[in-house]
């Protein structure tokens, strides 16, 4: 075995803790992970899983979500049906998902009022954003239903009510066209009442 000469110790030393230091630091740039939240790669998986062979549009769309709202704590999967002349309605349920506090049943309803015709049918993800408890989930969700990010028949819109920000993500069948304003509902058990 070769010894160093006592000199280079020092430098050695120096090495050391500039490497040591760098970790540290990268650690520290890159937000952590709470417990309570999902990674983008969980969010993919669960999205393929949900949606089949939409691969490389989902993964585009997810990203852009996180790029704008960071971790989600919570997501629903599940399908709506909606129809619009004029003034539409949308129906839909699922399952919410979260690490903390489990699976819970999720129904939504709501009106929309605009340009738009047409119909469709969708399966739906929704990222859930600063979701305090589930209770708080069960609220009115605001947002333009025509300012959508939309890449190979995957779109992406977002709600908002309070502080948690609801990004539903949809692919389907039909076609339902134009911009409209309007809100989702969120409900414990189904309802016809959209309002």
């Amino acid at each position: 075995m070769r010894h160093l000469p006592y000199r280079s110790l020092p430098l050695l030393r120096s090495l050391a803790v500039a490497v040591l230091a760098a970790i540290s630091l990268v650690s520290v740039l890159r937000p952590a992970q709470a417990a309570g939240e999902y990674s983008i790669q969980e969010v993919v998986d669960a999205g393929h899983g949900f949606f089949g062979e939409t691969s490389g549009a989902l993964a585009k769309v997810i990203e852009q979500a996180f790029e704008q709202y960071g971790l989600p704590n919570g997501y629903i999967l599940g399908q709506e049906g909606s129809g619009a002349l004029i003034a539409g309605l949308t129906y839909g349920e699922g399952t919410l998902y979260t690490k903390n506090v489990g699976q819970h049943d999720v129904f939504w309803q709501g009106p929309s009022l605009g340009i738009d015709y047409g119909g469709n049918g969708t399966r739906t993800m929704m990222l859930v954003y600063d979701l305090p408890d589930v209770d708080t989930l069960y609220a009115r969700y605001g947002g333009v239903s025509g300012s959508a990010y939309i890449v190979a028949g995957v779109g992406m819109t977002v709600l908002k009510s309070r502080d948690v920000i609801l990004v539903p993500i949809r692919t389907g069948i039909g076609a339902r066209l134009g911009v409209n304003v309007g809100y989702l509902k969120l409900t414990r058990t189904p309802t016809w009442n959209p309002f």
